[in-house]
């Protein structure tokens, strides 16, 4: 299938490691533009360099993209580099265990600050060269939205609060033709994934029993598998769909507990 993306300009939050990385590659092996933010410089360097190698257009964006104005210069950079601007792609974001016993009202601001606020600070100044390119915003969730997790308040919080963003934008934006969808993960085999597991005292065994979980296949979802998902979703092949949370989880979510 060509999904017509040569060429299109993707700007990809978190796009240097895990899930970001993913579709930073698969969007340069389709020919279009990832450019690709990240506050880890090496990593992004790393990937920059081996994409160009490969013969493709990207660029890396070193920033930190908390403060709404490092949002705004990003934007700002990839339009004055490529003119043009055709799908956002939301994805950093970090559970960082604020619960409502561990927390306090100050994490619980701080981690809504980690994990939602830029998603909106970055559509808003996104929106529009998304307009008028008639592109499209894809959020990154997270299972937690629907499933809670206990001791996760504010990455829970955020995390169903992008799943409400998702449709009240898709919404909103119907008129002028761009489209807003969610993808929803749910345990996917990442180095941030990795580091959670290894607080545990036998991180093999951990891994083991939550692989154990998932219904298709009792293994752990690949960056890869999300990141085709990601290509399909903001490719010309999907005009017609908007306003959707596509769950790409091998089950974990849905099924019933029975299977495991």
């Amino acid at each position: 299938m060509d999904l017509q993306l040569k060429d299109k300009v993707v700007l990809i939050t978190g796009g240097a490691k895990g899930i970001g990385e993913a579709i930073s590659r698969g969007c340069a092996r389709e020919g279009a533009i990832p450019v690709f933010v990240d506050h880890d410089k090496e990593a992004g360097e790393r990937l920059q360099s081996e994409l160009q190698s490969a013969g493709g257009k990207s660029r890396f964006i070193f920033a930190d993209i908390l403060p709404a104005e490092n949002c705004l210069a990003a934007v700002e950079q990839t339009l004055g580099e490529f003119g043009r601007l055709d799908v956002l792609v939301n994805n950093v974001g970090a559970n960082d265990n604020v619960g409502l016993e561990n927390g306090s009202p100050e994490k619980y601001v701080s981690s809504l600050r980690l994990n939602l606020f830029h998603y909106y600070n970055m559509a808003h100044y996104a929106l529009p060269a998304l307009k008028k390119a008639q592109g499209c915003i894809l959020n990154t969730a997270s299972k937690v939205a629907v499933t809670g997790q206990g001791g996760t308040s504010g990455y829970t919080s955020a995390k169903g609060a992008i799943l409400s963003l998702t449709r009240d934008w898709a919404a909103e934006l119907l008129s002028c033709g761009v489209r807003v969808n969610a993808l929803v993960p749910a345990e996917v085999i990442t180095p941030l994934y990795r580091q959670w597991v290894s607080t545990f005292p036998n991180p093999e065994e951990k891994l083991a029993y939550i692989t154990s979980k998932i219904p298709l296949g009792r293994r752990m979802t690949q960056p890869a598998e999300i990141a085709a998902m990601v290509l399909f979703l903001i490719s010309p092949q999907a005009s017609h769909i908007t306003g959707q949370h596509v769950f790409v989880d091998g089950g974990y979510t849905h099924l019933d507990r029975a299977l495991t």
